[in-house]
């Protein structure tokens, strides 16, 4: 373990250091970023001047969700998704065959490659609109809440990253997987909307129990914002459905790479 956390901090730095070298392109992306979530709070500002609560949810509850999809995702993005989004690459002109060489487990090598600081940034401001939502609903959670809801997040992040690892994987037997992993990108957004709002249907079967994106950022929103429900329920789900997706996409990977006569062979 403590080889591949000296390897793994070996990586942060050198991303951190390609960083620096284009400051320009760091703090671009940072503003990026921060208006595309600016956005998404004047559009609940927005609605909630229409109505007083959306499926029970009220407008700083929501503002809290907002808050903690975007905790999760900056937080996946900082550490996984560049990485997956270039795995198909790797694949298609046989530089993967590198990282297989390498002394560590293959997964953790394609997945740990890259590391976006400015991602990091953007988390902490989601960590900010969390507190003022939590102020504006008058609630200081627990330290059991706060723990709970770090784990909620782990669980969220982790369940991400199974997901697009599982699809990038695809690029064993198609030639380009990329048109997969952005419209993942863009089906993960709908953590960010109450689960309450969406009707009982196949959808939402699918992105609750199979491949759980709904529930992402919800069960950890209700840990903090709703003290007077039990959290354990949802948490249950999270995880069963964390250590689900994690062992699908694993053993989906291995299954793979038995198959992998390298592109460049």
């Amino acid at each position: 373990m403590s080889r591949y956390l000296e390897i793994y901090w070996l990586m942060v730095r050198n991303s951190l250091i390609r960083e620096m070298n284009f400051k320009a392109n760091f703090l671009l992306w940072m503003v990026v970023e921060f208006l595309w979530f600016l956005g998404q709070i004047v559009f609940l500002e927005v609605i909630y001047g229409q109505v007083s609560n959306i499926a029970g949810w009220s407008k700083w509850e929501c503002v809290l969700l907002v808050g903690t999809h975007q905790i999760t995702s900056q937080i996946f993005q900082a550490f996984f998704y560049v990485n997956l989004a270039e795995l198909p690459e790797l694949i298609r002109t046989g530089r993967l065959d590198l990282n297989l060489l390498l002394p560590v487990d293959a997964q953790f090598a394609v997945s740990t490659r890259k590391f976006g600081m400015d991602n990091i940034v953007n988390a902490l401001v989601g960590v900010a609109i969390v507190v003022f939502s939590l102020a504006k609903l008058h609630v200081v959670p627990s330290a059991m809440q706060i723990a709970l809801y770090v784990v909620a997040i782990s669980f969220g992040v982790a369940i991400h990253y199974a997901v697009m690892f599982g699809l990038a994987t695809v690029a064993f037997w198609i030639v380009r997987a990329q048109g997969l992993i952005y419209g993942y990108f863009n089906v993960f957004n709908i953590a960010r909307f109450p689960d309450s709002i969406f009707p009982f249907s196949v959808f939402k079967v699918i992105f609750t129990y199979f491949i759980p994106v709904i529930i992402v950022a919800n069960v950890p929103a209700r840990t903090l914002a709703r003290a007077m429900e039990s959290p354990w329920a949802g948490l249950l789900q999270l995880a069963i459905g964390t250590v689900f997706v994690v062992a699908l996409t694993r053993g989906f990977w291995r299954f793979a790479l038995r198959r992998y006569s390298s592109a460049s062979s």
